[in-house]
């Protein structure tokens, strides 16, 4: 038995998507760029704290985890996600095990209370949840319990971990 299959590749990948985050926002066809946005944020000021600006903080994080740029989808985790791993850490699991260059979009977002929101991503034909929290006068991704569970085992536990369970994508 060979643990290829596409059923399992599909499986490992949302378990992927699910353990390191990303999150999309709409284009809005703007040759500006909107208020609140991560740029708006890094250059001091506070980004918009409604369905858009957890829009395109989501995208940024999804669009760093897809390009390889996995610091930098670190910096954008809520302080629990790291706090469960450092960014050292984080950055070897998913060079070990994620898969870098498929585009994750989002595809639906709400809003949960004033400071949370639920934003909806695909990648390929595998759909996951995520939640985005305004947390400093940003919106960071909140890494899922799962994620969280693998992520406090550390580097190489984790990679063991996904290897066993035929959900590291590069073994």
């Amino acid at each position: 038995m060979t643990h290829n299959h596409p059923i399992r590749r599909l499986g490992a990948l949302a378990l992927i998507a699910t353990a390191t985050l990303a999150v999309s926002s709409a284009c809005t066809g703007d040759d500006e760029a909107p208020a609140g946005n991560p740029a708006q944020a890094a250059a001091g000021g506070p980004e918009a704290k409604n369905i858009e600006g957890a829009k395109q903080a989501a995208q940024t994080v999804f669009d760093r985890f897809a390009g390889g740029d996995f610091a930098g989808a670190w910096d954008m985790y809520t302080a629990a996600g790291k706090q469960a791993i450092s960014k050292d850490d984080y950055v070897k699991l998913n060079q070990a095990c994620s898969r870098k260059g498929l585009a994750i979009q989002l595809t639906s977002a709400r809003m949960e209370g004033a400071d949370r929101a639920v934003v909806i991503a695909k990648q390929l034909v595998a759909a996951q949840s995520y939640t985005m929290v305004y947390e400093g006068d940003a919106w960071k991704l909140e890494p899922a319990k799962e994620g969280l569970a693998l992520y406090k085992q550390g580097a190489a536990k984790a990679i063991a971990a996904q290897k066993k369970a035929g959900t590291c994508a590069n073994q």
